[in-house]
C-alpha cells in the first residue's frame, strides 16, 4: 500500500511539473521580434550606464520609443517577457542572440576607434612640434617681486 501511494505521488508530481505555469498571451509577439526588442532594450540600457545625461536631455522616454517602434504596447512586452521567461531553455537562447548581435557590434565599434586612433596619430606625427604644445597653457608675465611689496606698503598707508 505505501508504494502504491508513493508512485501515484511520483506521478502526480511529473505530470503537475510539465503543465505551464504562465499562458500563452493573447497577443504573441514573434521569438525574432522580441529578441529585436531586447536588443534594443540592452543597447538603451547600456547608453543609460555610459553616459546618462544623454538620455536626461531627450524629452520622449527612450524606452516608449522602442515600443512604439515596434508597434508594442509596455503591457503586451511585460506578458509576452513573462511567457518567454518561463521557458528558462528558450529565454536563454533570446539572450544568447542578444550577446552574439552585441559582440559583433561591439567588435565593429573596437575596430572603428583603432581606425580613428591611427588617423589620429598620424595627423600628430605630421604636424610641427611647436604645434604639440598645449595651446590653453599660457605664458604668465614676470612680476617684479619688489613692486608686489611696494604697493602692499602703499595700500597699508592709505589705511
Amino acid at each position: 500500500m505505501k508504494n502504491f501511494i508513493v508512485i501515484i505521488l511520483v506521478l502526480f508530481l511529473s505530470i503537475s511539473c510539465k503543465n505551464n505555469v504562465v499562458k500563452q498571451p493573447a497577443k504573441l509577439i514573434e521569438k525574432d521580434k522580441m529578441v529585436d526588442i531586447m536588443y534594443d532594450l540592452s543597447l538603451l540600457e547600456a547608453m543609460r550606464y555610459q553616459k546618462p545625461l544623454s538620455l536626461d536631455s531627450i524629452e520622449n522616454d527612450p524606452t516608449k520609443f522602442i515600443m512604439k517602434k515596434y508597434k508594442v504596447d509596455s503591457l503586451q512586452f511585460a506578458q509576452n517577457n513573462m511567457y518567454y521567461a518561463s521557458d528558462y531553455d528558450g529565454y536563454k537562447e533570446m539572450f544568447d542572440e542578444v550577446n552574439k548581435r552585441i559582440a559583433v557590434n561591439q567588435r565593429a565599434a573596437d575596430s572603428l576607434a583603432k581606425i580613428d586612433e591611427k588617423k589620429a596619430a598620424k595627423e600628430n606625427k605630421n604636424k610641427p612640434k611647436e604645434a604639440l604644445k598645449d595651446s590653453v597653457k599660457k605664458t604668465i608675465p614676470k612680476i617684479n617681486i619688489d613692486s608686489l611689496r611696494m604697493a602692499q606698503r602703499k595700500h597699508r598707508r592709505e589705511l
